[in-house]
């Protein structure tokens, strides 16, 4: 073997057994997500996808941890907070069923709306009142705030619900009329809605949220883990790091 391409072949084999040392130093935590396009979701490849979980992984590496996702239900990301089967959750706060069971971030990284959306020939509604008897479209799934629970659960409005597995399908439910109005997120709609070839859809936010790094007060060492997540985040955004999400 000549030389040079031993030289080369030592040095690929040096670097490869560092990368390994070093992964295999990095703290491991469990990071529970649902699919949340484009800020979440699983690959056909089985291997999560998304800008949320790719900042989250480069939050992780910079504190010295490593991010083991595990793809959930809604629910069972709730539920492995409040048993601490789930170590971290890239989310929004103020839950009312996390109330006392999690830590949540001082930063946040992004924002996202929850919107009501209707069709182009039905007038801008006054919510709540003009919701009242209508047919509400839904994703299976997803949980929201007290104040859009507390309407949907409103006996005086009698709304009529109807779930679906996607968000695909939820405007499609909308536009052939088989509901009134979809209560959804406004990314994974619009991604949703270009996929689909729809023309906007007019809506209105009900609510603004933050998305941070929420930790599970269940699972031991979790203060320590945010702080240094925080420090992360402060200290990348001080070398200039872009953390914007895509």
């Amino acid at each position: 073997m000549p030389r040079s391409l031993l030289v080369v072949l030592l040095s690929f084999l040096c670097c490869a057994f560092a990368q390994a040392q070093t992964g295999e130093t990095l703290r491991p935590v469990t990071v529970g997500y649902y699919e949340f396009p484009p800020y979440s979701w699983t690959g056909r490849d089985g291997q999560p996808r998304g800008s949320v979980l790719a900042l989250t992984e480069r939050l992780l590496r910079h504190a010295g941890y490593r991010g083991v996702y595990r793809s959930l239900p809604g629910a069972r990301v709730y539920a492995g907070l409040q048993d601490g089967s789930v170590q971290l959750w890239p989310g929004a706060g103020g839950k009312a069923e996390l109330a006392g069971h999690t830590l949540e971030a001082r930063n946040h990284f992004g924002e996202i709306n929850l919107a009501l959306y209707y069709r182009p020939d039905t007038p801008p509604p006054q919510i709540p009142r003009d919701l009242a008897g209508r047919g509400i479209i839904l994703i299976s799934g997803y949980s929201y705030w007290k104040q859009v629970n507390d309407m949907l659960g409103d006996p005086a409005l009698g709304l009529l619900t109807h779930r679906t597995s996607t968000h695909s399908a939820a405007l499609e439910m909308l536009l052939r009329k088989r509901g009134d109005f979809l209560i959804d997120y406004q990314s994974p709609v619009e991604q949703a809605r270009k996929e689909l070839g729809i023309e906007p859809l007019p809506f209105t936010v009900l609510q603004h949220l933050k998305l941070r790094l929420i930790a599970s007060r269940h699972s031991p060492g979790s203060a320590e883990l945010l702080e240094s997540l925080d420090r992360a985040y402060e200290e990348l955004q001080a070398s200039g790091a872009d953390l914007d999400l895509q």
